[in-house]
């Protein structure tokens, strides 16, 4: 009986394992190895290589806060992004596999990086844009599908756009509470970012200019809410700011 078939097929079977085996360590050592602090959905993987490559991307764009998200939590992100984001600085969600694949594919890197050099500009841009508006969006973000295209989302706190408008109010009719009403619009900034969730409103759009145009939407209507009666709302004042 000739059991050289067998044997060789043993040693490809060992061979195979031990290299998985490999892989799967240097995906460990890489997580082992990440900075203590990283922002994470799931249990993301990345390799070594990924790893270093992820590493410096953070510093390139260290505008940006970048938040690493597992392949299978990637619909859950997405759902709840929202909660993933911050007031200091434009949240970038990617997963651990699109930053394998810019690690090891040059014309798929240059692609994403090209996109994080547009959101540089074009988020600047919008924030000068939106004037006082800005003062009710909480949180900028972006996220990638896997064709490569981006979108954008803002975290928008409702409740800001009618205090400003009620501490206005407030200055023409009452001069003299003036001091009482700044005082108290200053308690509730110090509130913390979130603010109540029934207050918060998460807007998304396909670019930039989409984004400023549901942004100001929202904050005229959180606005026109505040100053119409319930009565004056039914009377053909309703606008549609559906997003």
């Amino acid at each position: 009986m000739n059991t050289n078939g067998i044997g060789n097929s043993y040693a490809a079977q060992e061979a195979a394992s031990q290299a998985a085996a490999a892989n799967d360590k240097t995906k460990g050592a890489g997580r082992a190895n990440r900075p203590f602090g990283q922002k994470e959905i799931g249990t993301p993987q990345l390799s070594e290589k990924a790893q270093k490559y992820y590493e410096k991307l953070k510093k390139k764009y260290a505008n940006m806060e970048f938040i690493l998200v597992s392949a299978d939590m990637k619909e859950e992100a997405e759902a709840n992004i929202g909660k993933y984001a911050s007031n200091k600085s434009l949240i970038v969600l990617i997963d651990d596999e699109k930053i394998e694949k810019m690690a090891e594919d040059e014309a798929y890197r240059k692609k994403y990086e090209g996109i994080l050099d547009n959101a540089t500009d074009k988020f600047a841009q919008m924030k000068a844009s939106l004037g006082k508006n800005a003062d009710s969006v909480k949180a900028y973000g972006m996220k990638f599908d896997d064709h490569g295209n981006a979108s954008f989302f803002a975290v928008i706190d409702k409740s800001l756009a009618s205090q400003r408008e009620r501490i206005q109010n407030r200055r023409e009719q009452q001069a003299e509470d003036r001091k009482e009403a700044e005082k108290k619009a200053a308690k509730e900034k110090l509130q913390d970012w979130q603010g109540r969730p029934e207050d918060m409103v998460t807007v998304e759009a396909s670019s930039w200019d989409e984004l400023l145009q549901k942004i100001n939407e929202t904050v005229a209507k959180s606005r026109s809410d505040l100053v119409q009666t319930p009565s004056e709302a039914m009377v053909g004042q309703q606008f549609d700011y559906t997003i």
